[in-house]
C-alpha cells in the first residue's frame, strides 16, 4: 500500500490525529492548526494548502474517525515503521535538536528558543500559549549566526551606519547614535533595491543582445553584400576574358585567311613561272639541236620555222626584299594590349579606393570638417524619468533649465537625487554627433553608462568621477575635462564658444570635443575603451540662468 496516499501534505508524514477540512482534504490536525494561525489568520481568510478553497469563517476542526481507525490498521503492517524512516534527518536535513538517539528532520525552526523542532517536538508551540508567541521558520542549520556574540540575543535590528546586523543591546552600547532600523525592513528595501538593480540588468541585457542581433545584421549584410560583389566580379572579369579570347581567336583567323590569299596567289605565279621556264628549256634544246645541224638547207629551213613560233611576253618584275607582312598586325595587338593596361591598372586603383571605402565605413578616420561630422548627426532627447527634479525640460525635451521650483517629478530608480543631472533617451553606439548650444555660469557635457550611481552626492553619482562617464565642464573662460577620476584643465586659446560639439566612435573608443563657432576647433581628444553603449549626459550649475540645448539642424 502506498503511504503517499495517507500523508499530510503539509508534515509529508502520515497522518496524525487526521482532520477533514470542508472541500474533502484530510490533514494532521497541527499542520492545519498551524498553517491557519500563520499568515491565513492575518488575512482572515482559511484556504485549503492544496485547492485553494477559501473558507470563512476558520473551519471548525474534526477528527475524522474512520480515517484514524485506518492509520491505526495500517500502523500493525509495518507501514508506520516505513513512514518514519522517511521522516529521519540525513545529511542535507536539519536534524531535530531535541531527538535523542537516532533524530527526526526538523520541520521549524524557533527564533526565540534558537532550537529546530520534528513535528512531535514541535506540538507544545501549537498548544502552550506561552510558546505560541514564539517566531517560528523554516528549518535552519544557521541560528547561531543570528545571535550577538557579544549579548546572546537575537540580532533583530540592522545599523545603517556600520552596515551590519545587531541585537536591540546593541543600540544602547557599541551603536548607541547611530542609525538603525528592523531587519526585517532593511530586508525589504534592499529587497526593493535588489529588484530595480535587477530590472536595470535585465534592461541592458535585452539591450545588448539586441545589438547583438544588430551586429549580427550587419556581419550577415556584409558577407552577403561580398559574395555578390565576388560573384559579380567574377562574372564581369570572365565576360571580359571571353570577350578578349574570341578577339584574339578573330584576329587569327583573319591573320590565316589572309596568309592563305596571299600564298595561294604567290603559289599561281609561282607554278605559272615553272611552265613558262619548262617552255624554255625546250626551245633551248632545239635551238642547240638546230645549231649542230650541218645540212646548210635543212638549217635554214628549221630556223625560220623555229623563230616564226610567238616568243613569250613575261618579263621578271619580282624584287626579292625583307617584307613587313603581318608586323603591323602585332603592333596592333601590342597597342591594343598597352591600351588595356593603362585600363586594368586606372580601374584597379579606383576598385581599390572603393574596397577601402567599405573599410572606412566600419572604422574610419575622424571627419576633418563640420560637414563630416554631420553625416553622423544624431538626434538627442532627454530622459524625464533621470532627471533631477530641479531641473526643466521643454523644447520637446531637447532642452534643460535649472529652476528654483521643485518639477515634482514622480518617483523613479533612474532619477538623480542629489546631483542637478539628467540623461538621454536615446543609447548611443556606432559614430554618433551631437551639438549643444548653453548658456549661464557652468555647465557639463557628459557621456556616461547606464548603470552610473544615480543617489547620494558622491564621486559615483558625478560626471566624469568614476569609471562610468567622462565630462567637459565649460564655463565662459576656460574648459576643464573630468574622465577616469581625473581632472585636466585645457589651454585654449581661442574663445570659449556658446555650442560646444561632440563626436564619439564608440567602436574606436574615441571621444572628441569641438569649440563650434565660425569655425570648429579640438578642445579634446579622449581615447578610451567603451565596454557598453553610452548615453549623452548634462550636469548644469545652480543658477537659474543656466541652460543646454541639443540642436536640432534642418
Amino acid at each position: 500500500m502506498d503511504s503517499v496516499k495517507f500523508s499530510c501534505s503539509i508534515c509529508l508524514d502520515l497522518l496524525k490525529y487526521p482532520v477533514t477540512i470542508p472541500c474533502g482534504h484530510n490533514y494532521c490536525t497541527n499542520c492545519i492548526g498551524g498553517f491557519w494561525d500563520g499568515k491565513e489568520k492575518d488575512k482572515g481568510i482559511y484556504s485549503c494548502p492544496q485547492c485553494r478553497q477559501t473558507f470563512t469563517p476558520r473551519p471548525v476542526l474534526v477528527k475524522n474517525t474512520m480515517l484514524a481507525e485506518l492509520m491505526e490498521d495500517l500502523k500493525k503492517t509495518g507501514l508506520q515503521a516505513a513512514a518514519a524512516d522517511h521522516c529521519y534527518a540525513g545529511p542535507e536535513d536539519v536534524a531535530c535538536d531535541v531527538c535523542t538517539g537516532r533524530k527526526m528532520k526538523a520541520v521549524k525552526s524557533c527564533l526565540v528558543c534558537l532550537v529546530s523542532y520534528c513535528e512531535n517536538h514541535l506540538q507544545p508551540h501549537y498548544d502552550v500559549s506561552g510558546l505560541k508567541k514564539h517566531k517560528l521558520v523554516d528549518p535552519s542549520k544557521k541560528l547561531e549566526e543570528i545571535i550577538c556574540s557579544l549579548h546572546d540575543e537575537v540580532m533583530k535590528i540592522f545599523c545603517r551606519t556600520d552596515q551590519q546586523c545587531i541585537c536591540y543591546l546593541c543600540t544602547m552600547d557599541e551603536h548607541k547614535g547611530h542609525e538603525t532600523v528592523r531587519a526585517a525592513a532593511e530586508r525589504t528595501e534592499k529587497q526593493k533595491e535588489l529588484q530595480e538593480r535587477r530590472q536595470q540588468i535585465q534592461q541592458r541585457i535585452q539591450d545588448q543582445e539586441k545589438d547583438v542581433k544588430l551586429l549580427q545584421q550587419e556581419v550577415e549584410a556584409i558577407n552577403g553584400s561580398a559574395d555578390t560583389a565576388v560573384e559579380d566580379n567574377e562574372k564581369i572579369f570572365t565576360d571580359l576574358i571571353h570577350q578578349i579570347q574570341k578577339r584574339s581567336s578573330d584576329v587569327k583567323q583573319q591573320i590565316r585567311s589572309q596568309q592563305e590569299t596571299k600564298v595561294s596567289r604567290v603559289k599561281e605565279l609561282q607554278e605559272k613561272l615553272e611552265q613558262e621556264i619548262t617552255e624554255l628549256k625546250r626551245k633551248d634544246a632545239e635551238l642547240e639541236k638546230l645549231s649542230n645541224t650541218e645540212d646548210l638547207y635543212q638549217f635554214l629551213q628549221n630556223y625560220l620555222s623555229l623563230s616564226a613560233r610567238s616568243e613569250s611576253t613575261h618579263s621578271s618584275s619580282i624584287n626579292i626584299r625583307p617584307l613587313r607582312y603581318f608586323e603591323d598586325v602585332t603592333a596592333a595587338v601590342s597597342e591594343l594590349r598597352e591600351k588595356l593596361q593603362g585600363i586594368l591598372r586606372d580601374t584597379g586603383t579606383n576598385i581599390s579606393v572603393a574596397i577601402k571605402e567599405v573599410e572606412v565605413l566600419l572604422s574610419g578616420p575622424e571627419p576633418k570638417t563640420r560637414g563630416g561630422f554631420l553625416k553622423y548627426m544624431c538626434k538627442i532627447t532627454l530622459d524625464p524619468n533621470t532627471a533631477n527634479r530641479y531641473l526643466e525640460l521643454s523644447e520637446g525635451k531637447r532642452k534643460v533649465s535649472m529652476t528654483n521650483e521643485n518639477q515634482c517629478y514622480p518617483d523613479h530608480a533612474d532619477r538623480f537625487t542629489r546631483r542637478w543631472q539628467v540623461l538621454s533617451k536615446q543609447r548611443l553606439s556606432g559614430r554618433c554627433y551631437w551639438e549643444v548650444e548653453w548658456s549661464g555660469k557652468k555647465i557639463e557635457v557628459a557621456v556616461a553608462y547606464r548603470d552610473i550611481e544615480r543617489t547620494g552626492d558622491t564621486d559615483e553619482s558625478a560626471f566624469g568621477l568614476n569609471n562610468n562617464s567622462w565630462a567637459l565642464c565649460c564655463t565662459p573662460t576656460k574648459y576643464t575635462f573630468y574622465g577616469k577620476k581625473q581632472k585636466f584643465d585645457i589651454a585654449f586659446k581661442s574663445p570659449v564658444s556658446s555650442r560646444v560639439g561632440v563626436y564619439l566612435d564608440h567602436k574606436a573608443g574615441i571621444l572628441s570635443f569641438y569649440n563650434v563657432s565660425e569655425t570648429m576647433r579640438n578642445i579634446l581628444k579622449a581615447t578610451t575603451s567603451f565596454t557598453e553603449p553610452l548615453h549623452v549626459g548634462i550636469w548644469l550649475s545652480r543658477s537659474t540662468e543656466t541652460t543646454a540645448e541639443f540642436i536640432k539642424l534642418k
